[in-house]
């Protein structure tokens, strides 16, 4: 009784200095976080605090809070620019462009994850490569490209060109998350006599959920926030992004900075309220895929 009391003291104490040890190497990972956190989350602050100031009050203190909140620069900012027609143009690109890759991905995916063809791993390893080449270096030719078939200035080409540069990682992460997916599931609505098309709209995509929608958030946030593409793509006033029309606003108002706040805010809420309605299956999805059983 005594050796056995002894034993289960000898393992408390192991335990408690185990926890000691963890916590104290936590605890630098910890504040290492914190300082990353508070050093991503500066420029949101300064965006925020500045764009509810006055000019006045933001040339005597350009970091702290306002002495009085001035709501006066969205409706300036709303004004000074054509952003209602911006952000049509916005939404339009982003949906179409979000929703073209979205659908070509799935069947990718299926494809890639469930079906037997030459050169499937090959092809996948090439369409995953993809995702490195950034757009700045591929921008002239598909510029010149566009220009010979007609669609530059046009939305159904730059959709076209969005759609082509998302789709590399919708099809690698469904592909990676239609894998983790038991496969007797497949097979059982095989035997219930579901053909391919059935098997995915009715199986795959509900259990799929989360992974597809961060798919459809992450390609939106980066359709949404581009810059180049639409630049290039999309010379003419009215076919402006709302980036884009962001830009050049802030350039027009470069001596009034509160004004150009307030215009970078309103650019930015769209995708934050996206954000937030699929918060909680983004981080599901993120790792969905990660671990295969």
């Amino acid at each position: 009784m005594t050796q056995l009391t002894s034993a289960r003291l000898r393992a408390q104490a192991q335990d408690q200095e185990s926890t000691r040890k963890q916590g104290g190497i936590r605890l630098p990972a910890h504040m290492v976080l914190i300082v990353m956190s508070l050093i991503v989350l500066l420029p949101a602050y300064f965006m925020v605090i500045t764009a509810i100031k006055s000019q006045d009050d933001y040339s005597a203190n350009k970091i702290g809070l306002p002495v009085q909140v001035v709501l006066t620069n969205f409706d300036t900012a709303l004004r000074g620019g054509r952003f209602f027609i911006w952000f049509g143009n916005s939404i339009v690109l982003t949906a179409g462009a979000v929703g073209l890759a979205s659908f070509v991905s799935i069947l990718a995916a299926f494809a890639f994850a469930w079906m037997r063809f030459p050169g499937r791993n090959a092809l996948l390893i090439m369409i995953t490569l993809l995702m490195v080449i950034p757009p700045v270096v591929i921008i002239v030719p598909i510029f010149l490209m566009l220009s010979q078939i007609q669609l530059i200035s046009t939305y159904p080409g730059t959709i076209l060109i969005y759609a082509g540069l998302v789709a590399p990682f919708a099809v690698y992460m469904l592909t990676n998350f239609f894998r983790t997916l038991p496969r007797e599931l497949i097979e059982a609505a095989l035997i219930d006599g579901a053909n391919l098309w059935e098997i995915l709209l009715r199986v795959l995509i509900p259990l799929s959920t989360p992974a597809i929608l961060t798919m459809v958030i992450v390609n939106a946030l980066y359709v949404w926030n581009d810059l180049l593409v639409a630049l290039v793509l999309l010379p003419k006033d009215n076919l402006r992004t709302l980036m884009v029309g962001i830009t050049v606003f802030g350039s027009r108002y470069n001596s009034d900075v509160p004004v150009a706040m307030a215009g970078m805010l309103l650019a930015s809420a769209p995708m934050l309220v996206l954000y937030l309605l699929g918060q909680r299956y983004f981080i599901k999805g993120l790792v969905a895929g990660a671990i295969k059983e």
